[in-house]
């Protein structure tokens, strides 16, 4: 079904697909790892309409064609509006992604708030500019989200953000929390999603540079050093490179708690946990020896 590269038969965002069979396989891979997630947390409602995030990134990229080779293929039945929110930043191209969109036949909405000098401002000297950043821009989107009759914001974030942030909470922040793959806004009118939760960061970024997509670098906090995300990157890097595999199992892991084997007691009643006081024969307890 996903083979054919026929121009006739797929969407202009794959057109030039690279031929080679490695290139395919990435594709298939991707395209099942990103059903697998729509279909487990129950992304699709009827009659849908989805905000996609378009920030010009790797990632951004290729959850936007995933998601339109599914609908392409039938396979996703939402309405589709690719949304970049343009921030303000200096040197940003800003006619990169609505030449590009256009070109692709795909209906956008490109908006410009410059949040960049509310966070310059904001922000003290040597600090990250990320959660800031993050708060206003989650919040302009969810504005527009409203504005244009979508039910549902959708990020990039893939596998690897999601481990990321699970490690960042773990070290810094004194909790087991992560990125959802799917949640709803604290006003509760609208459903935030991660359709790329399983999608490995390198799957992202061999598919985006194999299309050839004109990728915009976010300099903002890609320039500043000594972020804790870089240095969980590095730690999770370490740990790939000397176990191969390693950060597919610790994914695996988050879609696999047993909260009787944790220590919360809002999350497993250890207060009501009771033994069983019948009556017990000695060939009924097991000979640990």
């Amino acid at each position: 079904m996903f083979d054919d590269d026929d121009a006739t038969d797929i969407h202009p965002l794959f057109y030039g697909a690279p031929k080679t069979t490695e290139f395919k396989k990435l594709r298939k891979r991707i395209v099942q790892n990103v059903r697998e997630a729509v279909e487990q947390y129950g992304m699709v409602e009827p009659g849908a309409r989805w905000l996609v995030c378009l920030s010009g990134g790797k990632d951004s990229y290729t959850l936007l064609a995933i998601l339109y080779e599914l609908k392409w293929h039938g396979l996703l039945p939402v309405d589709l509006l690719a949304c970049n929110l343009d921030q303000g930043q200096p040197g940003f191209p800003a006619t990169v992604l609505p030449e590009f969109l256009q070109r692709m036949g795909v209906p956008h909405r490109i908006e410009y708030q410059d949040t960049y000098s509310i966070v310059v401002d904001k922000v003290p000297q040597g600090r990250t500019y990320c959660a800031l950043c993050s708060r206003l821009r989650r919040g302009n989107l969810y504005r527009i989200a409203r504005e244009e009759g979508c039910s549902a914001v959708v990020l990039g974030h893939h596998r690897d953000d999601i481990l990321e942030t699970f490690f960042m909470n773990l070290f810094h922040g004194g909790r087991l929390a992560t990125m959802p793959p799917k949640l709803v806004n604290e006003e509760g009118d609208l459903f935030l999603y991660r359709p790329l939760a399983h999608v490995a960061e390198a799957d992202c970024e061999k598919f985006a540079r194999a299309m050839q997509y004109p990728i915009i670098p976010c300099d903002l906090c890609g320039s500043q050093d000594g972020l804790q995300r870089q240095q969980v990157k590095q730690i999770l890097d370490g740990w790939e490179k000397n176990s191969p595999g390693r950060r597919q199992v610790m994914f695996r892991a988050l879609t696999n708690i047993r909260p009787s084997h944790m220590l919360d007691p809002k999350i497993f009643d250890f207060l009501g946990l009771q033994r069983d006081l019948s009556e017990k024969t000695p060939n009924d307890i097991p000979d640990l020896r």
